[in-house]
């Protein structure tokens, strides 16, 4: 069995389908509240559905046939105004399932996030040493608690101290594709504007408060669900692997590009406008992102990533154009 933590969110979801689709018996370890996350798994075959509350109990007795844990689970907002909710989730959570891994001698998977570059100042390379990662400085509560649970495995990676047989931390850079509906303002800017474009009006973008960089000439690595997925069921396959990896496209991306591909993709010219950035985010604002892919590339993954535009296609034409746009 493969026990994935946040299960029914964005990306765990996505990964619950893929293996299942593989015959692998999958343990969705998530809360499902009153929104509608519960069809992110609504055409997944689960072997069982537990709670977090109830982990350790089900780990407890389960623990033989567990194969490895996928830990996507988090409170992944980056304006989630509570520290110690996203300190006990995304940290405390995170190391007692490390320490599990370790004494079950299990595989041990775990989300963390680009937004432990900050700014990007000290650079986009997945270097896992703690002398590295010290350099680093998130912007906000969510990118520090993911930095925190990082630097924390790279200390014990580097004492010596007991790990589990296979670690991965993922760094995933800025994901785009089905089942991020519930993500409210933290979804993808494809889903957040395809209603507009959809209708023909334009898509607005932030305008540029740098110098140098104009308005829509922001840019981040987008990266499609599948491709990350693609790297979960690959390290799967190779337990030799373990290091801390980003996960992108490996090319920045202009805001301004992807709203033309959204365009494109709908049929139409590009039409974009421009708007007025929050005062509060202007000083946190990343204006650069960009995945360095050596090091997974060196680990042996070789799949080549989607383009943007061949991305935004297939999510408007698989997905946000159908009646029912769930995987």
């Amino acid at each position: 069995m493969i026990v994935i933590t946040g299960a029914a969110g964005f990306i765990g979801s996505n990964i619950a389908h893929a293996l299942a689709r593989r015959g692998r018996r999958v343990v969705a370890v998530d809360r499902f509240g009153s929104d509608e996350r519960w069809r992110n798994l609504a055409s997944v075959e689960l072997h069982d559905l537990v709670t977090p509350e109830a982990l350790a109990g089900w780990l407890a007795q389960h623990d033989g046939a567990v194969e490895a844990v996928v830990h996507m689970g988090a409170i992944s907002s980056t304006t989630e105004p509570d520290v110690d909710l996203i300190v006990e989730t995304n940290f405390r959570l995170s190391l007692w399932l490390w320490h599990w891994c370790v004494k079950a001698r299990r595989p041990f998977l775990y989300a963390s996030s680009a937004a432990t570059y900050g700014d990007g100042g000290a650079g986009f390379n997945d270097d896992e040493s703690p002398q590295a990662l010290a350099a680093l400085r998130p912007l906000n509560a969510y990118g520090w608690s993911k930095h925190l649970f990082d630097r924390r495995v790279a200390h014990d990676v580097a004492s010596g101290a007991p790990r589990p047989p296979q670690w991965a931390g993922l760094k995933f850079f800025n994901v785009y594709g089905p089942n991020e509906y519930h993500k409210g303002g933290m979804r993808s800017v494809v889903v957040q504007k395809f209603p507009a474009a959809a209708r023909g009006e334009p898509v607005t973008l932030y305008r540029s408060y740098r110098t140098g960089v104009p308005d829509g000439g922001q840019r981040r690595d987008f990266v499609y669900v599948d491709d990350c997925v693609a790297v979960v069921e690959w390290l799967l396959a190779h337990p030799e692997v373990s290091g801390l990896y980003n996960v992108g496209s490996g090319t920045a991306r202009s805001f301004g590009e992807l709203a033309a591909a959204l365009c494109a993709a709908l049929g139409r010219p590009a039409n974009i406008s421009y708007i007025e950035m929050p005062l509060q985010l202007r000083e946190r604002y990343q204006y650069f992102t960009e995945a360095n892919m050596t090091k997974l590339r060196a680990a042996g993954y070789t799949a080549a990533a989607t383009p943007l535009e061949r991305g935004v296609q297939r999510y408007i034409e698989d997905y946000l154009s159908r009646a029912d746009p769930y995987r």
